[in-house]
């Protein structure tokens, strides 16, 4: 018997300096990997390889298709307390615990996930590889990337709306010159290379 529920997992933000690392698990329809496939979903691919207006176009198509999207995340204490591969994994469980409809298959970016109760396969590179993953880290980014413009208001002077907590060098002449937020990783080097 044929899988009918399969979800693409991903997650965004793993090597930031700042914030969360969020994860978003979504399941599309069986007709969605058949010929009738809607044409806009050969533009999915790896977040990261698009800009961000494509990938916010993409992003209401795939919710619009989606039978259940689930949303999870990872604080910055919850990433000190651990390390970013443990965050990541909890992040990525808590997506697909958030999911209304239960999975009979699991698709994960990277390596599968630990303690999970599903058949699952880990796909190297899945980003690229599955259009279910691909579209799971587009969700993910646009949600991240929003998320990041929001802090920006709260924590003012660091670049957060333009670098989105990533390590640039404007970023770690911030944290230089006022020191890191509440919401940096702390267990991240907070100090340039070269510095």
């Amino acid at each position: 018997m044929g899988r009918t529920a399969v979800a693409g997992v991903d997650e965004v933000g793993r090597g930031a300096l700042f914030g969360p690392v969020m994860a978003v698990a979504l399941v599309f329809p069986a007709r969605f990997y058949g010929p009738l496939r809607p044409a806009w979903t050969k533009k999915i691919n790896d977040s990261k390889l698009l800009s961000p207006t494509k990938r916010m176009g993409l992003m209401k198509n795939i919710l619009a298709e989606a039978l259940s999207v689930g949303v999870g995340a990872a604080s910055n204490a919850e990433i000190d307390a651990g390390n970013i591969r443990w965050a990541s994994e909890l992040a990525m469980k808590r997506a697909i615990a958030n999911l209304k409809r239960r999975p009979d298959m699991v698709l994960v970016d990277g390596f599968p996930l630990k303690d999970v109760d599903y058949p699952q396969m880990g796909i190297r590179q899945g980003d690229r590889k599955s259009a279910s993953i691909a579209a799971a880290s587009i969700v993910a980014k646009v949600l991240r990337d929003g998320l990041m413009e929001v802090f920006d208001t709260a924590c003012r002077g660091y670049g957060l709306a333009r670098h989105k907590g990533y390590g640039t060098v404007g970023h770690y002449t911030a944290i230089r010159k006022m020191g890191p937020t509440s919401l940096h990783r702390r267990s991240f080097n907070l100090k340039a290379r070269g510095h």
